[in-house]
Order: C-alpha cells, then structure tokens, then sequence
C-alpha cells in the first residue's frame, strides 16, 4: 500500500496527531526496536509504515477497528492483529535519570472510561474507568512515566504505588495535588479548619499550582488521541495505547 510515499502534512496530521516528519521518526523508533518483519513466515499485506500509520490513525481517531479496515483495504482481523502486534513497540521509553538533584517531575492522575471492566471501576464519572498516572518532567514537559492501568474507584495515592509509577521515578522529587497527601509526592499545603494559611505558604501554593498545571496540560494534550476518551482496547492494552500517545505527543514536542 506504501500510503506514506505521497504524504502530506495537510491530511497525515489530522488522522495522527503528528506531522511527516515526526511520523517518520516513530517509525524509526519501532524499526530500531525490531518490529520489521524478517527471516521466512507469513508476510504482513501492509508494510511497516503503513502498519504503524494504522496503529496511529486507530489511537488518534478511535475508529472501529472494522471503519479502520475499510480504511487501509484489509479485514477486520488482520487489523485487530496489526494493533496487537505493533501496540508494544510503541510505547514510551523508560525514564532516564539525570545526575544531581536538579529533574523535577510532576505527577497526575486522570480517568479513562473503559470497556474492560477487569482493570476499571465505576468512579466518580459514574462511568467504568481505569486509574491512568502520568508523570512528565517539569522542565522540558516531556512525559517520562506511565503507570500500569488500576482501577478507577482507586484515589491517586494508592493509583501512584499500585501503578507502578512511583516505582518509575524512584530517588526523584516528584510534585502533585492534595490527592497525593500521605506519599513521598511534594504536595500544596494544606488549609488548617477553621484558619488560614500564611502569607508565605499561599504564596508557595501558588507557585506550586502553575508548576503543576504543565501535568494537566499535558494530559489535555495526550487526549487530543481520541481512544483516550472512550477505550476498548482490553488489559495490557490500555496500557499500551496510553504510553504509545505519551510517545507520539513526546514527538511533538522535540521535533524540529
């Protein structure tokens, strides 16, 4: 099909969420990591670009995978087989520690609806959702972490240990909300009942929420790929769906 041949940024970025440019550097990343198709076997109908195309249009669009078919001219299966094979390519790389104190990140939680009810609860969206922590770096806003899906009836506290993403970012100074209260996370200061905090913490409050707003930017960003707001991908691949997004819109943000 070799649909990426003639491609423009003026069609490509709307179904992906990434420009030419950037699109040919994920597909670098996934051929680096080995997913080219070698040695004898059955061949893939699509190539690699146009597989991982697929995988990025499905992600960015939230199509069917029966509409994505008819999209690149092949069935429904071998759709469904294209996502699964290429989904753990995708995903973002492990966090790289800088030496010093010097990274700060920030942590957040958002809720996913999701049709897979064994990694989701009914939260307060009155929807099945999943529990997604995403931690980016302060600094540059890049996303560094992604912790495994929980629950959504689970608060962040718990989320940010059960996920994993604490784990990902050990030894690090890691900001969030109140809802991080009782772990290792830098939190707001807290109001006493019945007073007021002083001069001094409301002015570091303050300073702490604008800093903690690139995490909300962040996920804002990452749910511009639709299948972010309504998920049917199932167990692991929530996970991979969510952590191949942080990698795209990390794209976004480095390339030139």
């Amino acid at each position: 099909m070799q649909v990426i041949s003639a491609a423009s940024d003026g069609w490509i970025r709307p179904f992906t969420g990434l420009s030419v440019r950037e699109f040919r550097k994920l597909v670098g990343i996934v051929r680096a990591r080995g997913a080219e198709q070698t040695g004898a076997g059955r061949r893939w109908g699509l190539g690699l670009e146009d597989r991982v195309l697929l995988v990025a249009v499905y992600y960015r669009t939230n199509l069917t995978l029966r509409q994505v078919a008819l999209l690149f001219g092949i069935s429904k299966s071998a759709t469904g087989r294209v996502v699964d094979h290429l989904a753990p390519y995708l995903v973002l790389c492990p966090v790289r520690r800088r030496r010093g104190p010097e990274q700060v990140l920030i942590v957040d939680g958002t809720l996913v609806p999701t049709h897979d009810r064994s990694i989701a609860a009914s939260s307060k969206n009155y929807r099945y959702s999943t529990n997604l922590q995403v931690v980016i770096d302060a600094d540059s806003r890049l996303t560094v972490a992604v912790g495994k899906p929980v629950p959504g009836n689970r608060n962040d506290c718990r989320a940010f240990a059960d996920s994993g993403a604490d784990a990902a970012c050990a030894q690090m100074a890691v900001m969030g909300d109140g809802g991080y209260q009782g772990t290792r996370v830098i939190t707001p200061f807290r109001k006493p009942a019945g007073a007021t905090l002083p001069e001094w913490k409301e002015q570091i409050n303050t300073r702490h929420r604008r800093i903690r707003a690139r995490a909300e930017h962040a996920l804002a960003g990452m749910k511009n790929w639709n299948i972010l707001r309504n998920c049917r991908r199932k167990r692991q691949g929530v996970y991979y769906a969510t952590s191949g997004i942080a990698l795209m819109r990390n794209l976004t943000l480095t390339t030139d």
